[in-house]
């Protein structure tokens, strides 16, 4: 997982630097934190990876390979301040990943993209991983409690 770390920064390096040429100070100014890990849940494998932005959160949940999965986007949206989701890559027929997306948005308060690969009639192992995901979360400074008195 690692090696796919480094090759994601170095990817987002490169367009960066492309975009604007200042090869120095885009180095440093676009460092965009990057935490990957595994865990043992229901004796499968567990892959997550979590690319912090500024608002939002992108997240990548594998269970036993690395695979893609589907991919969704949930945020809140106004005036009601209810979560909107939608799919982007995938069929609409398995909700894992936006069920999965919805609830991280209203536990972090951040939109939330969100690829997943856990089987679609698996709910132990989805709370499982949301779980995981929310404890990893609130470790990096992401839980609802730090964004309650700020406006999204």
């Amino acid at each position: 997982m690692m090696d796919s770390c480094e090759g994601a920064r170095k990817g987002i390096e490169e367009v960066k630097l492309k975009e604007d040429g200042n090869v120095s100070a885009q180095y440093e100014s676009c460092q965009l934190p990057i935490t990957c890990f595994t865990e043992i849940a229901n004796d499968a494998s567990l892959h997550f990876q979590i690319i912090q932005f500024p608002k939002q959160i992108y997240v990548w949940v594998g269970y036993t390979s690395a695979k893609l999965g589907n991919l969704c986007a949930a945020a809140h949206t106004r005036p009601n301040n209810n979560v909107s989701i939608t799919s982007l890559i995938g069929g609409t027929s398995d909700n894992t990943g936006s069920g999965l997306a919805r609830r991280l948005v209203l536990k972090t308060g951040l939109n939330v993209i969100l690829a997943c690969n856990i089987p679609k009639n698996s709910p132990m192992i989805e709370a499982e991983a949301e779980k995981i995901l929310v404890q990893k979360l609130n470790s990096l400074g992401y839980g609802k409690s730090r964004l309650e008195g700020t406006s999204v």
